[in-house]
């Protein structure tokens, strides 16, 4: 499935050029399967053999990334943080999640949101994802564009410029493997979190929930 995308990404970006870059950009915002690592690089590569220069590519691509990143944060808004706070009060216990864990995550986020959003970009899998929370917490909706556009220049202009800097050796390819090493890092690291927060939420309570009772207390 992956290489298949990987193909319908290079051939659409040879049909429509800068204009596919941008629609393939905004699906993948949305829609992650689709290989940032081929889209961009393979872009750079474009770029360098039509002579046209990268500064199109750089704009086409950010553009795309802002359509992505608006759609996912307005849905987000849409669903706001009145429905958000409604599902934890329903489903929150089956997570173990409380009202309070909600009002902290929040009250995180409205303190680092700026920074959050410029850097979230800028990381494999995450740089998608940050825009849920921006919507749920209504941010700023110039300064959401502001930090996800300079966040999303600093990340496109790596990739093309790497894609243009190797289309003549012909070794754009190694891009992919290298941000491949990046993801798995980084889904370690979620890894990681989640199962800190599994173990702290369900297993660390019935641990201390099962510390026999003093003598005094026993019937």
């Amino acid at each position: 499935m992956l290489s298949n995308l990987a193909e319908w990404a290079i051939a659409t970006i040879e049909r429509l050029g800068g204009i596919g870059v941008a629609l393939l950009v905004a699906l993948e915002n949305v829609f992650p399967p689709i290989p940032s690592e081929i889209v961009l690089p393979f872009a750079g590569v474009v770029a360098r053999r039509s002579g046209s220069g990268i500064v199109g590519m750089l704009a086409f691509s950010t553009a795309g990334s802002l359509i992505g990143a608006i759609i996912l944060y307005g849905v987000s808004a849409w669903i706001g943080p009145e429905r958000l706070a409604s599902f934890v009060a329903r489903y929150g216990k089956w997570l173990r999640l409380t009202q309070t864990d909600l009002t902290r995550s929040e009250a995180w986020f409205d303190r680092w949101s700026t920074l959050a959003v410029l850097v979230g970009r800028c990381v494999p899998l995450i740089r998608s994802l940050v825009s849920i929370p921006a919507g749920f917490r209504r941010m700023n909706f110039g300064v959401f564009l502001l930090y996800t556009a300079a966040g999303s220049l600093v990340w496109n202009t790596a990739l093309i410029g790497a894609g243009y800097t190797l289309a003549e050796e012909g070794r754009w390819l190694v891009i992919e493997d290298v941000m491949g090493y990046a993801q798995y890092v980084v889904l370690a690291a979620i890894a990681t979190a989640l199962l800190w927060y599994i173990w702290r939420r369900f297993f660390r309570p019935s641990k201390e929930a099962g510390v026999p009772e003093s003598p005094g207390r026993s019937r």
